[in-house]
């Protein structure tokens, strides 16, 4: 029997996550107070501290006692005491990079045997106004958060970039964990561990603040790329066009470096389907793919929009969703298949069904995150998010026209009013009544 020395509801949905077992005893004791000497001993010391108390009230079981705090620049920071200090400690904490330690403790309460050790992740934030803290505060309470904000839920909305253990930043470090555990007996997850833990690398995508279970390497990603590419170039024609190639290519780089993920070479190129040359599309695809169709270069005419269309889909990129599709539908079998060479028949037929679910659309839920990461990444950029608007009233004038094509742009999307809001309210805009009619 697994014990949790902790009344942390984070810790408790990991843990229930995974499918483990476990028991909620919180600690009773008054917590070590030298962090600002010594962050990293503070913490294994308060967790061993909590697992000690826990495990003198049981019999038998394996305890497991964790503590967590924030250092930046000399200074400790714990869960806020009121909201003017959370309010001093979140602005302050989205000014410059800060570290997060989680200490973890395990005891075996028959034998009295322990174990401790310690988690580090480097954490750098988007600066937050006092509007966007003050926004922020009234959906969510920071007064029982380290730092006084969630990644896994608003918050993760703030946070730029991390370095080390995503798991930790959220309250429980499982990699870690696991690895102590072992040494008592107790396996974790004997199925999926191996896919859970690789999470938490050295940099974590952090583009769905979610705690998403992946099945697959970068390597085997851009291998399953590369397959359905050769299905898109099969298709589609590849437009040889230096003037619209070199314009792709510069707006491509821009978002590409202002992206969230870039252990990928994104590759930009443009399309043009042989039986319908009006056609308004984008696709992204696996591995960092970006597909533009020729029509759509040019209904984009501005730059700004042109970006905004291009951001929207390296979204899709940086968010996995693609893969996350895959995944759910077929399983890990088929991105075997796909990462494999396709000169066999059923590498070849794997392929074309994934190319033709893919090209099938997003969910409505990835399309409006898209929108929002794309804002974010075309700001970042140098460009006017207000293209995306703009190129989206280009389409509704459009659709009025034309019935939508097979894969137009605007079939698989959820209402402009929608998007035209995600878009908004990324970028800090304020959102008419207009914005919540929805138009499809």
């Amino acid at each position: 029997m697994l014990i949790l020395a902790s009344k942390s509801k984070a810790r408790q949905k990991l843990l229930k996550n995974l499918g483990v077992r476990f028991r909620v005893m919180p600690a009773r004791v008054k917590e070590h107070a030298d962090a600002v000497r010594h962050p990293a001993r503070t913490v294994t010391a308060n967790a061993l501290l909590k697992a000690r108390d826990v495990a003198g009230r049981v019999r038998k079981g394996i305890v497991i006692g964790c503590d967590t705090l924030v250092w930046q620049d000399g200074k400790a920071f714990g869960k806020p005491a009121s909201l003017k200090e959370a309010r001093a400690m979140l602005k302050r904490l989205s000014s410059r990079p800060h570290v997060l330690y989680t200490g973890i403790a395990v005891i075996d309460a028959a034998s009295g045997r322990h174990a401790v050790d310690v988690e580090e992740t480097r954490i750098e934030m988007e600066p937050l106004s006092d509007r966007e803290i003050t926004q922020y505060f009234r959906k969510v309470s920071p007064l029982d958060k380290a730092g006084g904000f969630d990644i896994q839920g608003l918050g993760g909305s703030f946070i730029r970039r991390i370095c080390g253990c995503y798991f930790n930043v959220v309250g429980l470090p499982l990699a870690r964990l696991r690895g102590m555990l072992k040494k008592f007996g107790v396996s974790l997850l004997a199925v999926l561990c191996g896919f859970i833990f690789n999470g938490c690398s050295t940099e974590y995508n952090l583009a769905t603040h979610k705690e998403d279970t992946m099945m697959y390497s970068t390597a085997r990603e851009v291998a399953i790329g590369d397959s359905l590419a050769a299905q898109v170039e099969k298709n589609y024609t590849v437009v040889q066009d230096p003037e619209m190639d070199q314009r792709l290519e510069r707006i491509g780089a821009r978002i590409a470096q202002a992206s969230d993920r870039h252990e990928l070479t994104y590759r930009f190129r443009i399309i043009e389907d042989p039986k319908d040359k009006d056609l308004v599309n984008a696709v992204s695809l696996p591995g960092g793919y970006i597909y533009i169709f020729k029509n759509l270069m040019v209904v984009a005419d501005t730059d700004d929009e042109l970006a905004a269309v291009v951001a929207h889909e390296v979204a899709h990129v940086v968010a996995r969703h693609s893969i996350k599709r895959l995944q759910a539908i077929w399983g890990y079998n088929i991105l075997m298949v796909l990462s494999a060479a396709t000169k066999n028949a059923e590498a070849a037929q794997g392929a074309q069904l994934a190319y033709a679910f893919l090209l099938s659309g997003y969910s409505q839920e990835d399309e409006l995150t898209a929108d929002g990461m794309g804002a974010v990444y075309t700001k970042r950029a140098g460009y006017n998010p207000q293209g995306m608007i703009d190129f989206l009233d280009k389409l509704r004038k459009r659709q009025k026209k034309e019935p939508p094509q097979a894969l137009s742009y605007f079939k698989t999307h959820p209402g402009y009013g929608r998007r035209i809001r995600a878009t908004k309210e990324a970028i800090g805009e304020s959102i008419d009544f207009d914005d919540f009619i929805d138009t499809l």
